[in-house]
């Protein structure tokens, strides 16, 4: 059954029918997901199975081929007019179609003829073929309307990245600093004072002035998550962030992302450490083929699994 899916301010990012294809590669296909304020969501899934690049379409690290992205109530995306029912419903061709089904099909309900309707215009990619000028004045409402440059989005989106992705020709202090001076929401001074507060958390105060080259994965890795909250982010987007490192450096890595997940965070972690899922989600969202399979609450997800290949996945990992 299809949902009239447009955005809603209870959700912080709403992934709403998200395909990507690389060249002939279909990596996602048809992903939705909501993830509300103070949600700490983790995503697991086999490699190659779209989980890195769902995270990295939803701060447009990737461009999504189709679907909508939207965080905080604004659109990051192109309109995708077939996820707005409305556009659909006020339409010439829905309105003709519709009465035709009537004809056609008499004894079927008005709002499964609506059903039916709705998927046959967008199976046929109606609206770009018929509806000429007033579909396009429609998406552009929709667009201006609800557009967010995603640049401004993304100082409130905290990435942290599978190989730490720190500047290596500066020191750590520049590292945490370079982003809010040059954005120009904080001063040197204040963001300096924001960066060692950050590091002392951290216990890794004396590291200041040392390059990125000098430190431990673990220590990088640490570094690396501060470096996004001196942004001050709204939630923080992890991509397999203790996959690259030595397993006695895991903990450490693991033990921070639990204390920002104690205090409120909004967090969406893509990982194989099942133990942090069990521990630490709200939600475990199991990924394969390029969509969700399934997903549920921690407790459910792993003791009572319903997807065959979540199954199948979890005797092999646990």
């Amino acid at each position: 059954m299809i949902d009239d899916n447009v955005h809603n301010g209870e959700f912080l990012i709403r992934v709403n029918n998200l395909f990507k294809d690389f060249g002939k590669v279909k990596v996602l296909k048809g992903v939705s997901c909501d993830i509300k304020k103070g949600e700490k969501v983790v995503v697991i899934g086999p490699s190659g199975s779209g989980k890195s690049t769902m995270l990295r379409c939803m701060n447009l690290l990737e461009t999504p081929t189709y679907g909508e992205i939207w965080f905080n109530g604004k659109l990051l995306t192109p309109v995708d007019p077939y996820l707005h029912f409305d556009v659909i419903r006020e339409s010439d061709t829905y309105k003709c179609l519709m009465i035709n089904a009537h004809k056609d099909f008499p004894a079927v309900s008005p709002a499964e003829l609506d059903l039916k309707v709705i998927e046959q215009i967008k199976k046929e990619d109606l609206l770009r073929k018929r509806e000429g000028k007033n579909y396009s004045r429609a998406i552009k409402q929709i667009f201006e309307k609800n557009y967010q440059d995603v640049n401004l989005t993304r100082r409130k989106m905290g990435m942290v990245f599978q190989h730490f992705n720190l500047f290596n020709n500066l020191n750590v202090l520049d590292n945490l600093t370079l982003a809010p001076v040059k954005l120009k929401l904080k001063s040197k001074e204040e963001a300096e004072n924001k960066a060692m507060e950050l590091l002392r958390r951290i216990g890794l105060e004396d590291k200041a002035k040392v390059y990125p080259s000098t430190l431990s994965g673990g220590q990088k890795q640490r570094i690396a998550i501060v470096r996004a909250l001196a942004m001050e982010p709204e939630v923080m987007l992890f991509d397999e962030p203790t996959s690259a490192l030595d397993p006695e450096m895991v903990g450490e890595v693991l033990e921070l992302m639990k204390d920002l997940a104690d205090e409120g965070m909004t967090m969406v972690v893509v990982t194989h450490e099942m133990g942090f899922a069990k521990e630490v989600a709200s939600r475990v969202l199991f990924m394969d083929e390029g969509i969700i399979k399934e997903e549920n609450n921690p407790k459910d997800f792993f003791e009572n699994p319903k997807d065959k290949r979540l199954i199948e996945f979890l005797s092999k990992v646990l």
